[in-house]
C-alpha cells in the first residue's frame, strides 16, 4: 500500500471515529470517489497526495456520511440478498432484516410473485433470481421508483421475467398470483420523530409511514389480496417488531388461514405470513 493511500484511509478513519466500523467505510468511500471497486484501490498512483479532485470529492463524500447520511445512500447501491442494488432517494434503502422476506418465500413454491411497494424491486427480483422458472410483476405509486427496479432488473438479466406498474396497492393489478410478499409502510406516526438520522431523513417517507398506528397499509393489502391469490396462495408482509398481533387479526378478519409471525436476524417479529383458502369461483 502506497504511503498516499494510507494516509488518505487514515485521514477518512479518524473523520469518521464515530462509526462502527471507519476503516471499512474509509475505503469503500475513497474507492468511490476515485471512481474504482473497493478491492482496487491498490491503482491509485503514487501522486494521490496531489491530486485535488480527488482529496475534494473524497473530503465531501467523508463530510456526507460524518453527517450520517448512510453510505448506501452516497455510493448509489446497497447490498441485499445476493445481489447490489442501485437505489436513489426514490426508494426505500434495503435493510437486512427485509431479507426475511425473500427466505420465507422460497421456502415455499411459486411460479407467478406480485411484489406490492416494490421501490428497488430488491425483493422481487432476488425471488425471481432463485427462481429460474418463476415470473413476477412489482408495483409502486411511485413512477421514480419503478424506473429504479426496471434498471435494476436490467442489470441482473431478469427483465424478461419482471415486470413493473404503477398501482395504488391492487388498483391497477387485474391477475392472480402464487404469492404476495410486500414491505409495506408501517411506521407508526407517533415513532417517526425517533427514527435514526440515517432512515428519518433520507428514506422516502410515504415507503416508511402511512399515518396514524401504522397499520392501514396492511389492512389495505390483507382486505384486497386474497381477490389476487389463487387457492393455496401465500402472503408475505413485513411489518414493525410490535405489530404482530394486530397484523394477525387483520389477516384473519379477512378469511386467510394458517397467519403466523415470524422473526427477523435479530428474533424480533418481523413478518406475518397467511394462506389464502378460497376459491374465486
Amino acid at each position: 500500500m502506497s504511503d498516499p493511500l494510507r494516509d488518505l484511509l487514515s485521514e477518512g478513519r479518524q473523520r469518521l471515529a464515530h462509526v462502527p466500523d471507519p476503516g471499512r467505510e474509509a475505503r469503500i468511500l475513497l474507492a468511490h470517489a476515485a471512481g474504482l471497486p473497493r478491492e482496487a484501490l491498490h491503482r491509485l498512483a503514487e501522486d494521490a497526495h496531489s491530486d485535488d479532485a480527488l482529496r475534494e470529492t473524497y473530503a465531501a463524500v467523508l463530510e456526507r456520511r460524518a453527517a450520517g447520511e448512510p453510505v448506501s445512500r452516497i455510493i448509489g447501491f446497497r447490498g441485499f440478498w445476493r445481489h447490489s442494488f442501485r437505489i436513489t432517494p426514490d426508494v426505500l434503502d434495503p435493510r437486512p432484516d427485509t431479507e426475511t422476506l425473500v427466505s420465507m418465500g422460497l421456502a415455499g413454491p411459486f411460479d407467478r410473485v406480485l411484489d406490492l411497494g416494490t421501490g428497488s424491486g430488491c425483493i422481487l427480483l432476488s425471488l425471481l433470481h432463485e427462481r429460474s422458472s418463476a415470473s413476477g410483476l412489482g408495483t409502486d405509486i411511485s413512477e421514480a421508483a419503478l424506473d429504479v427496479a426496471r434498471d435494476n432488473a436490467m442489470r441482473l438479466g431478469l427483465s424478461s421475467r419482471a415486470t413493473f406498474a404503477r398501482s395504488d396497492w391492487f388498483g391497477e393489478v387485474r391477475e392472480t398470483f402464487d404469492l404476495i410478499v410486500s414491505n409495506p409502510p408501517y411506521i407508526a406516526e407517533d415513532e417517526m420523530a425517533s427514527l435514526p438520522i440515517d432512515v428519518a431523513a433520507h428514506d422516502p417517507i410515504l415507503a416508511l409511514s402511512p399515518g396514524g398506528d401504522g397499520l392501514g397499509a396492511v389492512q389495505r393489502i390483507a382486505e384486497g389480496a386474497g381477490a389476487h391469490l389463487r387457492p393455496g396462495g401465500r402472503l408475505l408482509l413485513e411489518i414493525g417488531w410490535r405489530q404482530g398481533r394486530a397484523a394477525s387479526a387483520l389477516l384473519d378478519a379477512a378469511g386467510f388461514a394458517d397467519v403466523a409471525v415470524f422473526p427477523d436476524l435479530g428474533g424480533r417479529d418481523r413478518v406475518v405470513a397467511a394462506t389464502w383458502p378460497g376459491s374465486h369461483d
